[in-house]
């Protein structure tokens, strides 16, 4: 099925084409350390330059940096697609800074960055404020910072940090962020802190990225059975570029689980899956499912409920040939929901009327 009017993109990806790029919003002290430091960039081997998964081959430039500037987006997206409104979220690895001060530095100037070059560009784009999870009060700093800018509609740290999300020293970032009633986005990629695999590290580039799967089961455990939930149970939760097919099956063994342990976490009064029916938004790219009806069909059924997934691009990454389609399956009336009311009902500072 075709994309109904007015599909609302989750998840946009602008790739910084250098720390150049980032000097003008930096203090003078760390634009400085650029050129005495001889820092050459961020780009990660989560998701490498110029691997073909990165940036789809129809969406790469020729001369020029892919998805670097506000023409791109237009072109690719935004107009071609007639998408109404779309969420950015800069992957530049900000994230592998070591020094708390330099890191809290790069990911403000990142945000600045996003507000400058994107938001301000076109009124269609909302933006993602990434946050240096690596210090919970700087986190929360940058919280603080940006939320007053109602065109930033969520937050969002990548899946793989230094500990499991859900510990108590970042129930501070989660308290800031129902404070100003935004979502945390959690996207798949990794700060490089640990092994990406619980067996240490990958020989391939392939195994670096199915492991975003494991990442996504531990880091939804943590911040189930932590309770954060319960302490926050207004706190919406988005995984972007997480799949959707793992999701049942994990939940169905965390479940097991829980019913021969529940004394263990006694605040975890629910059961997981019906909190996370309530809590939890996934992106549909990748879907992660055999393309035929029937099979969507059961992973919908499986889910058990209509309000969970949120359309989106994954631009420029290649998740998909072509203009986009929704799985087949999916009839009108949920493809509504997936593209726009989701969003909607999601992002509460999404306006679906602002239009170019």
């Amino acid at each position: 099925m075709d994309l109904p009017a007015g599909a609302i993109d989750a998840d946009l990806h602008p790739m910084v084409p250098g720390l150049s790029a980032l000097a003008p919003y930096l203090p003078d002290l760390w634009r400085d350390q650029i050129t005495l430091r001889g820092m050459e960039g961020f780009d990660t081997q989560a998701y490498p330059p110029k691997a073909p998964k990165t940036v789809r081959a129809d969406w790469r430039p020729q001369g020029e940096w892919p998805a670097s500037r506000i023409g791109h987006l237009r072109e690719q997206v935004l107009d071609p697609w007639r998408v109404s409104r779309g969420i950015v979220t800069p992957l530049y690895g900000v994230q592998l800074v070591f020094n708390e001060d330099m890191g809290h530095a790069f990911t403000a100037a990142l945000n600045d960055w996003t507000r400058a070059e994107w938001l301000d560009a076109d009124p269609r784009l909302a933006g993602s404020i990434v946050l240096p999870m690596f210090n919970a009060e700087h986190a929360v700093a940058e919280i603080e910072r940006c939320a007053p800018d109602p065109r930033f509609v969520q937050a969002m740290v990548l899946v793989m940090g230094e500990t499991p999300l859900g510990r108590r020293h970042n129930w501070p970032v989660f308290e800031a962020l129902v404070k100003h009633n935004l979502p945390l986005a959690i996207h798949a990629g990794t700060a490089y802190r640990n092994p990406v695999t619980s067996l240490g590290w990958p020989s391939w580039y392939a195994e670096d990225y199915a492991a975003n799967q494991q990442a996504f089961q531990s880091t939804m455990a943590s911040l189930i059975t932590e309770g954060v939930f319960v302490r926050f149970p207004t706190l919406k939760v988005v995984l972007l570029e997480s799949g959707v097919s793992w999701l049942p099956a994990f939940l169905w063994r965390l479940v097991k689980g829980w019913k021969g342990v529940r004394f263990e976490v006694p605040w975890l009064d629910r059961n997981p899956f019906d909190v996370v029916r309530e809590n939890v938004r996934l992106s549909i790219q990748p879907f992660d499912a055999p393309e035929d009806a029937e099979t969507v069909q059961r992973v919908m059924d499986h889910l058990g409920s209509d309000q969970m997934l949120l359309w989106s691009s994954d631009w420029p990454h290649w998740q998909f040939d072509g203009p986009p389609r929704l799985p087949p399956g999916i009839d009108a009336t949920l493809a509504r929901k997936i593209c726009v009311e989701n969003a909607l009902s999601t992002f509460d500072r999404l306006a679906l009327e602002v239009t170019p």
